[in-house]
């Protein structure tokens, strides 16, 4: 039976992992456990998004894609409304124009690929300031670039965001004595689906192993990838609260007999994946069988379930 992996990653960044472990052979089921969704910009994400633009901040985070795609807009609505208010009282039709790029007021720093490829969809202007990488796309690998660990006390860093998530940078950075503001362009929340996608899942998985006489403790474990705290507790919430159900379910039918070769599965069920040192320890709190990865390249990942294999 093909090593099973559920990807729980959100709609939108799920497809580049998925393709990249079928074609390496596993059984990939789509299930996220986030959903992103785009929160009203407040006169206070303008107030921040006008200070950066002025120079404020020694530099600009950006955590991921959605983040990137949400600020951009902001940014590019914010540069069209200066230019118009420059050339009203301007009679040359070239001021009249729009400018042919965007110009960084400080170095853009995007935690990943997906995130710095939001910016190749329109011109910017690095002649000043530019678009930078970590070496490892996550917390640790941005402490560790030259324009974030020469920051010291008083300086301005600017986070570009989700509500939520990993906090390493900023607690670092603030016990350091920086002044950290962010904006939340998204907040995540469950899947309206995901208890149905999960029961779906779980059903068609407890047939088959009971068809094909394999015992639950003598198969592979499926294997979770999840990447975010917010994920695992979606995730939890809803194996948890599937046993006391799976449960009922079947005393209320002819099939109690089933019931000990068909139990509902638990959260020591399945293998994990999970991302950097927080998610590892709340794994591992649980006594779950967990493998850690720094970063969510689809390679990385591959990596760590061909070992656990």
């Amino acid at each position: 039976m093909p090593q099973i992996v559920i990807n729980t990653r959100p709609v939108e960044r799920a497809a580049t992992l998925t393709q990249h472990l079928q074609a390496a052979g596993l059984t990939v089921i789509e299930m996220p456990m986030l959903t992103l969704r785009p929160r009203p910009t407040t006169d206070l994400d303008i107030a921040l998004m006008h200070q950066w633009l002025t120079g404020e901040y020694k530099a600009l985070v950006i955590v991921s894609p959605t983040a990137a795609a949400s600020g951009l807009v902001a940014w590019q609505s914010l540069e069209h409304e200066k230019h118009k208010y420059k050339a009203k009282d301007s009679n040359d039709k070239y001021a009249q124009r729009l400018p042919e790029g965007l110009s960084l007021p400080s170095p853009l720093i995007a935690v990943g690929e997906a995130t710095a490829a939001e910016f190749s969809q329109v011109r910017i202007d690095t002649t000043n300031y530019q678009i930078l990488q970590p070496e490892t796309a996550n917390n640790e690998g941005m402490l560790a670039m030259p324009e974030i660990d020469s920051l010291q006390a008083g300086d301005k860093l600017l986070i570009w965001r989700g509500l939520g998530g990993r906090r390493l940078l900023v607690d670092t950075l603030q016990a350091r004595g920086v002044h950290i503001d962010s904006i939340a362009w998204y907040e995540r929340t469950m899947p309206i689906d995901a208890m149905a996608e999960y029961q779906q899942w779980q059903q068609a998985f407890l047939t088959h192993s009971t068809a094909s006489d394999i015992a639950l403790p003598k198969q592979s474990k499926p294997i979770v990838v999840i990447s975010s705290a917010a994920a695992f507790e979606h995730w939890s919430s809803i194996v948890n609260d599937e046993q006391p159900k799976m449960l009922k379910k079947e005393q209320n039918t002819d099939a109690v007999a089933d019931i000990a070769e068909r139990p509902s599965l638990t959260l020591k069920d399945f293998s994990y994946v999970v991302l950097g040192e927080r998610l590892a320890n709340m794994v591992a709190a649980q006594h779950l069988s967990y493998w850690r990865v720094e970063d969510l390249s689809p390679d990385t990942i591959l990596s760590a379930i061909n070992f656990k294999i």
